[in-house]
């Protein structure tokens, strides 16, 4: 496919899980890929894996420094951009009661302050028609207890992507975001146990984890003219877990 044949794609948190997955896709789609991570020696490895299609800068997208070097960066190499995913976050799986201030402030910090200025400081470089996709979450749409924190900036995301399209839309800028379920990533993989992975499986109407490949593809189908219909929406893939119980 020659979906992003001469365009060029930002991806936060792209060297591992979803977004390597996404920056792979859209690499074998034709475009140039800005890949982005907090770890210097770790983007540039990726970027090199990647091939000569991939950039890597670090960058903590809840740093504003780091993202206006990031902005100015792609405004010198490249001059625009034509697809920015929202990928970067953290987690904090607690009991409400026990979730720190400490631990408050570093989730709001990457998952909503990162993502709302990923957007706002990359917007300059965006070309009329462009595309933003962030990345969500199923909590939107279940709830979990031991979630709480998480989903909350989760759902300001989703929120985020739907008054975002409506003073874009003028520019032919859609966005949308993504809830993913669960999805077979290193982070997710750190954070579950064996025991909880399994009945997480079975909470799923699939029955499994999905891949970070099915992920991507969402992604670069939502970044293409193919959805040049689809804005301010949030597409749920999570195999069914919000949608029913498996029989």
């Amino acid at each position: 496919m020659t979906r992003y044949t001469d365009k060029i794609a930002l991806v936060t948190g792209g060297t591992s899980g979803m977004g390597l997955a996404t920056a792979r896709r859209l690499i074998a789609e034709g475009a140039q890929v800005v890949i982005t991570g907090r770890t210097a020696e770790r983007v540039r490895a990726t970027a090199a894996e990647l091939g000569p299609k991939a950039i890597g800068i670090a960058a903590d997208t809840a740093d504003l420094t780091a993202l206006d070097a990031l902005a100015d960066t792609v405004t010198d190499r490249f001059g625009r951009l034509d697809l920015v995913f929202a990928n970067a976050g953290t987690g904090t799986f607690a009991p409400f009661t026990d979730i720190t201030e400490t631990a408050f402030d570093h989730t709001i910090a990457v998952n909503l302050k990162g993502v709302f200025f990923t957007v706002q400081k990359t917007l300059p470089l965006l070309t009329d028609g462009a595309a933003i996709v962030l990345n969500a979450s199923w909590t939107l749409h279940r709830a979990d207890g031991a979630l709480t924190l998480y989903a909350a900036t989760k759902a300001a995301v989703h929120n985020l992507a739907r008054t975002l399209a409506t003073e874009l839309g003028p520019r032919g800028i859609r966005v949308n975001s993504i809830s993913p379920g669960y999805i077979d990533t290193p982070m997710s993989a750190a954070a579950m146990s064996a025991e909880f992975a399994t009945m997480a499986a079975g909470r799923v109407i699939a029955g499994r984890f999905g891949r970070a490949e099915e992920i991507a593809a969402l992604v670069a189908f939502l970044g293409s003219a193919e959805a040049s219909y689809i804005t301010g929406q949030d597409i749920v893939v999570d195999g069914g877990l919000v949608a029913a119980f498996p029989q």
